[in-house]
């Protein structure tokens, strides 16, 4: 029976062996492979969970816009932890600059200072002062946890709380509204998207840029004598990438605006109403 087994484990190690070169050869980190799979378990089981309703084009769409922001913070928490720091605030830091930004294109902009609301300067100052807030505020917190030796888990924690009661104290437990139209379209409205036949030109240009990153990245490592890839594989990381835009775009350009919002954005450019009713694909969306 030993003997058996011993003879089962031999054979599996040379297959073992060649899926450990093929992703050597494709330089895939097995981590971030294994973290990919485990998210396309997720969605399979909560597909079957949900009859279906998990991996439709409405749910990944909208699955896109709310990881985007997820996604911006959690880029740089990489550089945080990677210092072996903590940062608990960055939740209270985003709806604290967004707080402060809707303030000023809602509010002090066309009321405080009588400027005028959808002016064409007022989502350029929203942006550059919320940029210059969110800078502001991890200067601060860096200099207390760098140069006064505070651990950045107590400064953190202090700023969830601070930044959580400022984004309060501006808005009062109001909604604020409304945004700027172009602001709107930078990923705060139902109209914030591409549309279909603009996705179609960013994937062109993204696929372009995938193709040429290939190809300088293998120039350059010929030109300073690094290994290079087989070029198999690097067809094979081509096809794949560029299959993932595609399928993205295919998938966004699936779901198309509500009935209602179709007919209204038809009615404001005067554009006649077929019996069928209307379809506008959405496109990707601008902030994702």
């Amino acid at each position: 029976m030993s003997e058996a087994v011993q003879g089962t484990t031999a054979a599996r190690e040379p297959q073992r062996r060649s899926a450990t070169a093929f992703l050597q050869v494709l330089e895939v980190d097995t981590r971030l492979l294994g973290l990919i799979l485990a998210t396309a378990l997720i969605w399979v089981l909560f597909n079957l969970a949900s009859n279906g309703l998990f991996l439709t084009p409405r749910n990944l769409w909208n699955l896109s816009v709310q990881s985007a922001a997820v996604a911006i913070m959690a880029t740089g928490m990489v550089l945080v932890i990677v210092s072996r720091n903590i940062d608990l605030s960055i939740g209270s830091i985003l709806g604290f600059t967004g707080m402060f930004m809707a303030m000023i294109q809602a509010e002090w902009i066309p009321k405080t200072f009588g400027l005028g609301f959808n002016e064409p300067y007022t989502w350029i100052i929203a942006l550059g002062f919320g940029l210059a807030a969110g800078a502001l505020i991890g200067l601060v917190q860096g200099f207390i946890i760098a140069y006064i030796g505070v651990p950045s888990f107590i400064v953190t924690l202090g700023g969830l709380l601070v930044w959580r009661g400022f984004a309060f104290e501006f808005s009062q437990g109001q909604t604020i509204a409304p945004m700027d139209g172009i602001f709107q379209l930078l990923g705060g409205g139902p109209k914030g998207s591409l549309g279909g036949t603009l996705s179609w030109v960013v994937a062109g240009v993204a696929i372009v840029a995938i193709i040429y990153g290939l190809w300088a990245g293998r120039r350059r490592r010929r030109k300073y004598g690094f290994p290079v890839r087989p070029m198999w594989a690097e067809l094979l990381l081509g096809a794949l990438a560029c299959g993932i835009t595609i399928g993205a775009v295919l998938i966004a350009n699936a779901y198309a605006w509500p009935d209602n919002l179709a007919q209204q954005y038809a009615q404001e450019n005067n554009i006649p109403i077929p019996r069928a009713g209307c379809s506008y694909r959405r496109g990707s969306r601008t902030r994702s």
